[in-house]
């Protein structure tokens, strides 16, 4: 395993960690053994870093978290966010007394007297500009309730704000083949500010492992089935904001991006991994075998000069114009 450093934190991260969002819920249905399982392995590949956040599953996946890193919490680093269990348009919601409560309630599920890192969890833009927030969080700082923490943010726009904000240390990003737009102006000045960078949705949903057809159909309880054209939120979170039968076509345009490297799966994380900003990748997983596919990115070959300009033009001639949701 390789580490890099995540931002100013202190924290030395697993470049390939996992999120924990489809072992909560939202992805279909789960079975809490085999997440474990995953979770032991992962742990045993050398990964030491998860990001999860109260509402997945409504803390099941900060409970899972919690009995499998028992013993382990001096090595083994939490990322957890909170305001998407309140209205998020609601300052009340960034209130200290709600944030202190809902800190409270993942220290107490995740076992611990200390959140590595803290989120907000996709905030509206005005909550943000508005302020009072990040004087919540420095406090809780200040009391070693929380290490550090940032912002897991939709947009560009949002993040560059977050950049601008002292106390901010790491930005959840979508990132990923078909969401390019980071490599501009977020990248390189989150880098030139010493900011942390995790990118969350590596995958866009599944539609960079080549898997889906057309006829792919999703359970009820999966967000790509529910809000697939952002029907309950930013669809930007959902097939990285491409319509799903767009997503099928252009994936499979992408088809190239296997040769020599295994699968579109482990090739889709190796260009995110090229790119030296970025802390650390947090794909998803359900199970064992996808936390091993997941992790053999690294061994797989770096794209040449060559691939990356027939990538960049890709997405500005056939994948941009399609992307909806904040961006």
């Amino acid at each position: 395993m390789k580490y890099r450093p995540l931002g100013k934190t202190g924290l030395t991260v697993s470049e390939i960690s996992f999120g924990t969002w489809a072992i909560g819920g939202s992805w279909g249905q789960t079975d809490e053994k085999e997440s474990l399982r995953a979770l032991d392995k992962a742990m045993d590949e050398g990964v030491n870093f998860f990001d999860t956040a109260d509402v997945y599953g409504d803390g099941r996946s900060e409970r899972l978290l919690a009995q499998a890193t028992k013993g382990k919490e001096d090595r083994i680093h939490i990322a957890t966010k909170f305001c998407r269990a309140g209205d998020i348009h609601d300052l009340a919601s960034y209130s200290e007394a709600r944030v202190r409560e809902w800190c409270e309630g993942s220290l107490k599920r995740l076992g611990r007297e200390t959140i590595d890192l803290y989120q907000i969890h996709c905030p509206p833009l005005a909550i943000l500009q508005e302020g009072s927030v990040f004087e919540v969080l420095d406090k809780l700082q200040r009391e070693g309730k929380i290490r550090a923490y940032g912002v897991s943010v939709e947009s560009v726009e949002e993040g560059l704000f977050c950049l601008r904000q002292p106390g901010v240390q790491a930005l959840q990003i979508i990132f990923n083949l078909f969401r390019r737009k980071p490599l501009e102006q977020l990248l390189p000045q989150a880098a030139e500010r010493e900011v942390g960078l995790l990118v969350r949705l590596p995958l866009a949903s599944g539609l960079l492992t080549g898997k889906f057809t057309n006829d792919s159909r999703f359970e009820s309880e999966d967000h790509r089935n529910f809000n697939r054209d952002g029907q309950h939120f930013n669809v930007g979170e959902t097939f990285a904001g491409l319509p799903f039968g767009k997503g099928v076509e252009l994936a499979k345009e992408l088809a190239w991006i296997a040769e020599g490297r295994d699968s579109m799966t482990r090739a889709s994380l190796r260009w995110i991994l090229d790119q030296p900003q970025i802390s650390c990748v947090i794909p998803g997983f359900k199970n064992v075998a996808q936390v091993e596919d997941n992790l053999a990115a690294q061994a797989v070959p770096s794209f040449t000069e060559e691939e990356k300009a027939r990538l960049a033009s890709f997405y500005a001639d056939k994948v941009h114009e399609h992307i909806r949701g904040s961006y």
